[in-house]
């Protein structure tokens, strides 16, 4: 089951992207929430991002520090470091458990994805880290 949930957050976790695109646009973002399942989407720059893991809205609802607490800029380059270490972890799976990194997360540096996907992706990262008791970078995970 815990494989299952990971294949489907990696899967969709894969943010494709058309890099010809200016990097600058700024266009609104769906979310929908549903149970455990988050689900983000922009159709201008024609990624989908959902989220599926078991106490995951909860947490982000009840312990995450709440949006605007980070500036988008901050979260980016989080994101990039623990996107990279995830991608790393996928690459060794002799080295890390393949049932937690199965799947490569394509997140590209200097792509806006707006402030409400860095804020999920972010979170997501120290959730999974906290919950699984993983260090993806030299960052401690708090909330």
């Amino acid at each position: 089951m815990k494989s299952f949930i990971y294949i489907l957050f990696v899967c969709t976790l894969l943010v494709a992207c058309n890099t010809t695109r200016n990097k600058n646009v700024v266009e609104k973002t769906n979310t929908t929430i549903d149970n455990d399942t988050i689900k983000i989407s922009n159709e201008a720059l024609e990624y989908e991002v959902i989220i599926i893991e078991p106490g995951f809205n909860t947490w982000l609802a009840t312990t995450a520090k709440q949006e605007g607490y980070y500036s988008q800029s901050y979260l980016e380059n989080r994101n990039i470091q623990f996107v990279n270490a995830w991608n790393t972890r996928v690459l060794n799976p002799s080295l890390y458990d393949p049932n937690l990194y199965e799947m490569p997360i394509n997140y590209q540096y200097g792509i806006d994805y707006g402030y409400d996907v860095n804020y999920k992706i972010y979170n997501y990262f120290i959730f999974f880290q906290q919950k699984y008791k993983q260090q993806l970078t030299s960052f401690i995970p708090r909330n």
